[in-house]
């Protein structure tokens, strides 16, 4: 009936056609849980943006472990005012005064869509999510954040045809999954929260690609270890902290056990890949999900490395066994050759050159402290 009354009001305000029959009104469906609409035929295709024409870059959850180093790479490649960090934190001033930041809830759907339209953002980097252990320990929220809120991401990225990238991660498998090697399609079936947001969050992703043409982009990225930033709750996280606990008192108690092997590779690598992967062309990428690797090490691999720089360094073992257990469901080592073969993807950082690169850097930093 509503449709009814709707066609007999628009027929006529509306032009008719060449054969005089009205316009039919189309009806709509949803495109999530999320109560906006768009007609039931869509389909959008994302804008390319040109050789002489910068991407304007939109980053969610700027404030984590990768976000601040991501929108410098980006800044430097794109122009400063082209790359906006955004977060619910306050920022540091470094941060703050390093390049535009701005307020962002993903989960406040009217606030994110304001600042994609007033901002003209093209790309959109979706970091804002809840990792392994703190997700564990709070699964609403995590199911909230990573769920709720990528869906929101989905919607507006399709509507305002963005090119947008989420990133996924080892997390993404479980004890069912081929772990030495994991290549990047295989049964995966992960036991946290985090491990099934991210899942979902690949399929729905790839999904929207083929139904409605967004340029979806993901990563499957190993645990990730930089010295500019703090632990953020994950699993792999450990391999951070191990190099500010030898700086500070050359001891380090590990909550895995020194024989858990797990994909890892160095921030650089990991930013690099994500700006590769963002600027390839469409038909270089028969997938929408990649694997990406560097190395594989274990807790007691890495703390001999760092012996090499920090003689007096020792490690201690006080297992944990939620994380013993989450570890124990994921790869040991991912297989990358797609990527390598279809978008040229190479690491540069292996164990040694990543734990040298980790003591220079806190070395100048040390310096410049002292110097100041």
């Amino acid at each position: 009936m509503p449709f009814q009354v709707l066609n007999r009001v628009f027929s006529q305000v509306l032009p008719r056609s060449a054969c005089r029959c009205p316009i039919p009104i189309v009806p709509v469906k949803f495109l999530s849980i999320s109560a906006r609409q768009v007609p039931s035929d869509a389909n959008f295709h994302s804008a390319s943006v040109s050789d002489t024409e910068h991407p304007r870059v939109l980053i969610t959850g700027g404030l984590g472990q990768l976000g601040v180093g991501l929108a410098k790479l980006l800044r430097k490649r794109f122009g400063k005012d082209n790359v906006i960090l955004s977060d619910i934190r306050k920022p540091s001033d470094h941060v703050f005064y390093s390049g535009p930041f701005i307020y962002s809830d993903i989960l406040d759907y009217k606030n994110l869509r304001e600042i994609v339209v007033n901002n003209r953002i093209t790309w959109l980097i979706h970091y804002s999510a809840l990792l392994s252990a703190v997700g564990e320990a709070n699964v609403p929220l995590a199911r909230n954040v990573n769920i709720t809120g990528l869906h929101n991401i989905l919607d507006i990225a399709t509507e305002h045809s963005l090119r947008l990238f989420v990133p996924s991660t080892i997390g993404a498998f479980g004890p069912c999954s081929p772990q030495n090697p994991t290549p990047d399609l295989c049964v995966q079936r992960p036991r946290t929260i985090y491990g099934v947001s991210k899942v979902h969050a690949e399929l729905i992703g790839e999904y929207y690609h083929y139904r409605y043409g967004l340029d979806f982009r993901c990563l499957r990225y190993p645990g990730i270890i930089s010295a500019d930033s703090q632990p953020g709750g994950g699993t792999t996280d450990y391999a951070v902290q191990i190099f500010h606990d030898a700086i500070r008192s050359c001891r380090f108690q590990c909550y895995l056990k020194p024989d858990t092997q797990l994909p890892m590779m160095y921030i650089d690598d990991c930013l690099r890949a994500t700006l590769e992967i963002m600027e390839a062309s469409a038909d270089s990428l028969p997938k929408r999900t990649y694997n990406i690797s560097a190395m594989s090490l274990t807790p007691e691999e890495l703390a001999r490395e760092i012996v090499k720089h920090v003689p007096e360094f020792e490690i201690t073992y006080d297992i944990d066994t939620v994380r013993q257990d989450i570890a124990d469901s994921w790869p040991m080592n991912f297989d990358d050759s797609n990527a390598w073969k279809d978008w040229g993807w190479k690491h540069y950082y292996d164990l040694p050159e990543l734990v040298t690169t980790m003591f220079n850097f806190y070395t100048a930093e040390s310096r410049a402290v002292h110097a100041n």
